[in-house]
């Protein structure tokens, strides 16, 4: 009987960990499509598209996946075109209400809208009209390097352009404008800096530190909207 348990709880397991493979793939199929929709098919002439693929390498997507979303994005076949959409939301707790922007990319806006509404509201959610929540946050870019010597990768990031550069777990987070991600990228790459991640992300002006309690009930809130297959990134004012 033990066995059969240890087994089901293997099963079990796999099916977790491949359904949250399956998520993390969907997530960065439709990131390469939307890139490859705004700039074209060549990573040399199409920046964006040049750090989705060596993200999508980094979390070892099969090249076949990879190929395919280009290919799409680029308006080979007749599917849908996949765009963006940024929900803006607050959770309310006991200690503060939570700010959230919910970044998702669709091809059927109307269902997504529907659907992600609708999971706001039934889990405690406020949905809230565009501009109530997104004053709060900054848009920047966010680079992650490795180097074996970190003072001078973070000489090179200032004289490159970075707003900031701060240490993130053995890292060094480089911090962005915007419209000089790409660039900086470039520089940090020339200078033979391991990048591990390169995105665009929505960082809050103030943070917020919830109770135990509340921080429960948000996470619980969190994972369930986070699963929603659409959602592509969730960013929040939470500490």
């Amino acid at each position: 009987m033990s066995g059969h348990n240890k087994w089901s709880t293997i099963k079990h397991r796999k099916g977790a960990q491949d359904a949250k493979r399956a998520k993390i793939f969907s997530r960065l199929s439709k990131g390469l499509i939307i890139v490859a929709q705004a700039g074209g098919s060549d990573p040399e002439m199409n920046a964006s598209l040049k750090i989705a693929i060596d993200q999508a390498r980094r979390e070892n997507m099969p090249k076949d996946n990879i190929d395919r979303a280009i290919k799409r994005g680029s308006g080979e076949g007749n599917e849908t075109k996949i765009e963006e959409m940024i929900f803006e939301s607050y959770f309310p707790t006991q200690t503060a209400n939570v700010a959230l922007l919910i970044l998702c990319a669709t091809d059927n806006t109307n269902r997504t809208i529907g659907e992600v509404k609708s999971e706001i509201k039934k889990n405690g959610g406020k949905f809230v009209p565009s501009g109530s929540v997104n004053f709060q946050f900054e848009h920047v870019g966010h680079i992650i390097i490795e180097s074996d010597d970190q003072e001078a990768a973070e000489l090179t990031a200032i004289d490159a352009g970075a707003l900031d550069v701060q240490h993130d777990n053995g890292h060094i987070l480089v911090v962005t404008e915007p419209n000089k991600i790409h660039a900086i990228q470039k520089k940090l790459s020339n200078d033979n800096l391991t990048i591990l991640s390169t995105k665009l992300i929505y960082t809050p002006k103030q943070s917020i530190r919830l109770s135990a309690t509340d921080q429960k009930k948000y996470e619980n809130f969190y994972d369930i909207i986070d699963d929603h297959d659409d959602v592509q990134e969730i960013y929040d004012n939470v500490e």
